[in-house]
């Protein structure tokens, strides 16, 4: 073999195809939306267990274990026509979720198409308060940020459930035992809730303002966390950001003041609560 036989050998191995590139992008792209798609169905745990039933049957073949190699080899050949059936819960849930997008372009957002997972639990909130304000229901609500609230979250009682406007208009009825305290929202979670913030010591604030909004102060002076608040008495809704406390929101721009602040998190690292709310304030006149 001379060297232009080489060098054709390592061109035809190393070419690759504009086809070739699209063919791993799809196949890629599949097996990310698969994943993504069963992570947290049952569908995740069996995945793991066929896997594991791949890599034994391969292991076995290497090593020469003709029984077990053949044990394996005809589980997994049956076991394809029983996945249909384990999996057929899944397998129509994906179809359907398809089934629904309306052109090729919604099949790359996230989800169903409409929201991220953060903004999913924001309009939780937003929900419950829009509910807790028509009834004039106090709530106190604190989302962490980049600073750990730990201390605050260990004065009140575990939780750990997910977001929901339901749990949240339960937690804050006033026969709640619970009703009384702040929830704290961690890892898009409701963390703990019936938790102690402490008061602000600005002696300058107005006289209308209760208990529940001095701590939402207090809380935001101590922390980069939202808090937002639901006055008893009036129904009011308010957020409080880096000491600062906007009041008379509606449901639609506190949506807008939590998104603004959670998404830039992500998307400007280094901006400081002032800063943020600067940027929410001048949004709201805008709109």
């Amino acid at each position: 073999m001379n060297v232009a036989d080489i060098y054709n050998s390592f061109r035809q191995l190393f070419s690759i195809k504009i086809t070739d590139i699209i063919d791993i992008f799809i196949v890629a792209f599949v097996v990310y939306k698969g994943f993504k798609f069963i992570r947290e169905t049952r569908a995740a745990q069996l995945v793991k267990g066929i896997v594991m039933l791949l890599v034994a049957m391969q292991i076995s073949g290497w090593l020469h274990l003709n029984a077990i190699h053949y044990i394996l080899t005809n589980t997994v050949q049956f076991g394809m026509l029983a996945l249909l059936v384990v999996f057929q819960p899944e397998l129509r849930r994906a179809l359907e979720h398809m089934g629904r997008k309306s052109n090729i372009g919604d099949i790359f957002k996230n989800g169903e198409g409409e929201t991220t997972p953060k903004q999913q639990y924001i309009q939780e909130i937003t929900q419950a308060c829009r509910e807790l304000s028509r009834t004039k229901t106090g709530a106190l609500i604190v989302v962490e940020r980049k600073t750990k609230l730990g201390e605050i979250i260990n004065t009140g009682t575990i939780i750990d459930a997910r977001v929901s406007s339901e749990l949240l208009q339960n937690i804050f009825f006033h026969n709640s035992p619970l009703h009384d305290g702040a929830v704290i929202v961690k890892d898009s979670r409701v963390h703990a809730a019936g938790c102690y913030l402490p008061l602000t010591e600005d002696n300058a604030l107005s006289q209308e303002l209760g208990t529940r909004h001095r701590a939402a102060i207090g809380m935001s002076e101590t922390a980069d966390c939202a808090v937002v608040v639901v006055s008893e008495e009036t129904g009011k809704i308010s957020i409080a950001l880096a000491g600062n406390l906007q009041r008379n929101l509606t449901p639609e721009t506190l949506y807008k003041a939590l998104v603004h602040v959670l998404v830039t998190q992500e998307k400007e690292p280094h901006a400081t609560p002032h800063s943020l709310l600067k940027k929410v304030r001048s949004s709201w006149k805008r709109n």
